[in-house]
């Protein structure tokens, strides 16, 4: 068994050591979760709110984004955000729906939104946040889902740019995160 590589990564004040992964034959990622280390989540909604522009709702999709739009909701003083669920759920009334492909899920998922959610949306400022943006496909979902909705997309934000997400201009971020191609 080979010993386990990891990528040193600064974010907001805070050193992390990120396990790489092999999402593929000819590539690696570095793993960043945030769910559990309150310490850079916290850190991380703190800087980004700093960077984000006027907004009446930030929405994310599940799952890794949900602890930073809380945290960034918080400190805000705002008292709803939206989540993206990845399956349908019974409560859901009139849900409306979009498929993604992730880098990290490696197969298409389906994303919904409660229609109450949806309703709420209608002709406000939405901001997309999300903990890592890289080929973009969960951020384009998202798009969809508040477009459908009928919100204005104000904003698209993230702790992480990996790999030629961090050349794109229509997103904040803290950090860039590189790919690892062998």
């Amino acid at each position: 068994m080979s010993e386990r590589k990891y990528f040193s990564l600064k974010v907001a004040g805070l050193e992390r050591q990120l396990p790489i992964c092999a999402v593929s034959e000819s590539l690696d990622i570095a793993g960043f979760v945030i769910f559990g280390d309150y310490e850079l989540t916290e850190a991380c909604a703190r800087e980004l709110i700093k960077k984000i522009p006027e907004h009446d709702y930030i929405i994310t999709a599940e799952a890794k984004g949900i602890p930073l739009v809380h945290e960034m909701a918080r400190q805000l003083g705002e008292k709803k955000h939206f989540v993206a669920r990845k399956g349908l759920k019974v409560y859901m009334v009139d849900p409306i729906s979009v498929e993604v492909n992730s880098i990290t899920t490696q197969k298409t998922q389906t994303l919904y939104l409660d229609g109450n959610d949806a309703k709420m949306m209608k002709g406000k400022k939405v901001l997309i946040v999300d903990d890592v943006i890289s080929t973009g496909e969960s951020l384009s979902a998202l798009e969809k889902l508040v477009e459908e909705a009928g919100g204005i997309i104000c904003g698209k934000a993230c702790i992480l740019a990996e790999g030629d997400a961090a050349k794109r201009d229509d997103i904040v971020y803290l950090e860039e995160l590189p790919l690892f191609f062998h």
